[in-house]
């Protein structure tokens, strides 16, 4: 139901590991992102209330804070190819080992949640109506220096902010990755407040190779002020001329996504 393909882990893990040491991912977490497709405001919206239901239980099942969030037109208006507000919802399923992963799915459907009669609409929807139309998922390993993930903030009006790195090759990705891990820049990010939530070396998805990362902020204001001081700091001006992290990175894809009632995060 919220599961991944997890088949080729071995492989992904040995691939995304950061340069100079550190990889062997024990004691680091997995993160499962999914983004699901709906056919209507009325189903995403369905869903998003299902999922004040489903959040104990995934957290039941070994995930842990969940994170639950939608995209809006008017905090993005850099994508162009937004026409409103898209009807998707993204979840965010931490788990401590890629074994936790693997088993999931079984343990979260043996949850006593689904007997609920409300539940059982959406766990049993028909083919006719479908509660989603179809959803993506992403595996990725936590880096080295954030091992585990941090939730900065539980305010009203917090926003998350999910970027995606792709590189060019393999090496070049491993390369930013080591950017962000011994060259320091998450250090930087906490020094002018951009608070992070997780960093991941993408394993199994689409647009591969890439790493993954979520910032929180208390509110867009802050989000864009951060950035701000980013911009200027000395130290990321020194790590960004380094010419070992050169090209490292090809595109970028940054949304802004507020949380539902359901969240954690």
């Amino acid at each position: 139901f919220f599961a991944t393909t997890v088949a080729t882990t071995g492989l992904g893990l040995s691939l995304a590991a950061p340069a100079r040491g550190a990889d062997k991912p024990e004691g680091r977490e997995c993160y499962v992102l999914n983004r699901f497709f709906f056919d209507s405001p009325a189903k995403c919206d369905a869903f998003a209330e299902f999922l004040r239901l489903a959040v104990p239980a995934f957290n039941r099942a070994g995930a842990a804070p969940v994170g639950a969030f939608r995209l809006f037109q008017k905090d993005n208006p850099k994508l162009a190819d937004l026409d409103g507000d898209p009807n998707e919802l993204w979840l965010l399923l931490p788990h401590q080992s890629a074994d936790s992963v693997i088993g999931f799915t079984e343990r979260l459907m043996a949850d006593q949640a689904w007997e609920n009669a409300e539940a059982k609409s959406f766990i049993l929807a028909p083919k006719k109506a479908p509660a989603y139309e179809r959803f993506e998922s992403s595996l990725s390993t936590a880096f080295a220096n954030m091992p585990k993930m941090e939730v900065p903030s539980q305010s009203d009006d917090r926003v998350v902010q999910l970027r995606m790195y792709e590189s060019h090759s393999i090496e070049r990705h491993i390369r930013k990755v080591a950017m962000f891990n011994e060259g320091g820049e998450i250090e930087i990010f906490r020094k002018v407040g951009l608070n992070p939530v997780f960093f991941g070396a993408t394993v199994v998805g689409s647009a591969l190779p890439n790493l993954t990362y979520m910032l929180q902020f208390d509110d867009c204001e802050s989000l864009d002020a951060a950035w701000t001081r980013f911009k200027a700091d000395p130290d990321w001006k020194k790590l960004s001329k380094d010419p070992q992290y050169a090209d490292t990175v090809s595109k970028i894809t940054s949304l802004i996504l507020r949380p539902l009632a359901a969240s954690q995060i």
